[in-house]
C-alpha cells in the first residue's frame, strides 16, 4: 500500500460507509487514525484494517469477534492471527451450511404450499 492518507470524507466514499458507522468503528477501537486537531487522517493500516472489517461483517462475523481478531495481532503476531482466522472460518462455514440447509427446507416448503394455493386457484 501507499503512504497516501485518506480524510474522514475520503474514507467513508472509499468503503461506502456512512460518517456514524466510520465514527463508530473508531469508538470501538477498529480504527485509530491518525488525529490533527478535528481531522482524521487513515493511513495504509487504517485502510487494511477497514477491508478486513468490512469482510468480515460479510461473512458474518460480530463486531467483537472482528476487533478481538485484530486485536491478536498487536499482541501476539501474524501466526496466532491465522490460527484464530482459521478457528473463526471454520465456526462460521459450520454456520453458514447450517443455515443454508436449514433456507432449503424453507425454500421448498414455501414452494410446496403456493402450488398447492395456485391450484385452488
Amino acid at each position: 500500500m501507499t503512504d497516501t492518507r485518506l480524510s474522514f470524507k475520503e474514507m467513508c466514499g472509499k468503503f461506502d460507509v456512512t460518517p456514524r458507522t466510520l465514527r463508530y468503528y473508531e469508538y470501538i477501537e477498529l480504527l485509530e487514525p491518525e488525529k490533527d486537531g478535528r481531522s482524521r487522517w487513515y493511513g495504509s493500516r487504517e485502510v487494511a484494517r477497514m477491508t478486513l472489517i468490512l469482510r468480515g461483517r460479510r461473512f458474518g462475523f460480530s463486531l467483537e469477534e472482528i476487533r478481538q481478531w485484530l486485536m491478536i495481532y498487536r499482541q501476539k503476531g501474524n501466526k496466532p492471527q491465522l490460527q484464530a482466522w482459521v478457528d473463526l472460518a471454520d465456526r462460521q462455514l459450520a454456520e453458514l451450511e447450517r443455515q443454508r440447509v436449514e433456507l432449503d427446507l424453507t425454500l421448498s416448503d414455501l414452494r410446496a404450499l403456493r402450488e398447492t394455493a395456485a391450484k385452488e386457484l
